[in-house]
């Protein structure tokens, strides 16, 4: 049996609250935990534990020269939102990391950032019962006309947390 998730325990309690207030207890929780996140104002919109959707606002601090969302925050939102999902899975008793980010940028971003990531029953299934293993975590990253603007590949794993 595997060791109960604090993530995911918050989250499911979260749920049962109405949906604004929902996102605001994940979104604070996430960005209390991973300090970037808050930093560049990111935003978890909702999340039914297998998908997560993740917001990117083009503000001020996050965004490059040219006024729109800065390439490095476009990684951040694709990271935090496949992280976010892989460790709202995971066992409380392993870790996750990131083994590898690939990004392409396919076009010029115009307004705020949307990034959607999901986990498969199998990914799911298999961190729940292997001490250690990778999972590529799929992503969509579009901006508000609805075009995707970058393509990832954000390749996690997970060990075994170390006794203290």
């Amino acid at each position: 049996m595997s060791a109960p998730n604090p993530l995911r325990r918050l989250v499911d309690k979260a749920n049962t609250y109405p949906a604004w207030l929902s996102r605001r207890i994940i979104t604070w929780a996430f960005c209390s935990k991973v300090k970037l996140a808050g930093t560049a104002g990111l935003e978890i919109l909702s999340t039914d534990g297998r998908t997560v959707t993740m917001r990117q606002r083009n503000l001020k601090k996050a965004q490059n020269h040219i006024g729109s969302v800065h390439a490095a925050a476009m990684a951040l939102l694709a990271e935090s939102a496949t992280g976010f999902i892989f460790g709202l899975n995971l066992p409380g008793d392993k870790l996750p990391l990131i083994k590898s980010m690939q990004i392409r940028y396919l076009t010029r971003a115009q307004g705020d950032m949307q990034a959607v990531a999901s986990i498969s029953d199998e990914q799911v299934q298999a961190m729940q019962s292997q001490e250690r293993g990778e999972a590529l975590i799929a992503v969509t990253v579009t901006d508000s006309t609805g075009a995707q603007t970058i393509e990832c590949d954000m390749l996690w794993a997970w060990v075994a947390k170390k006794s203290r």
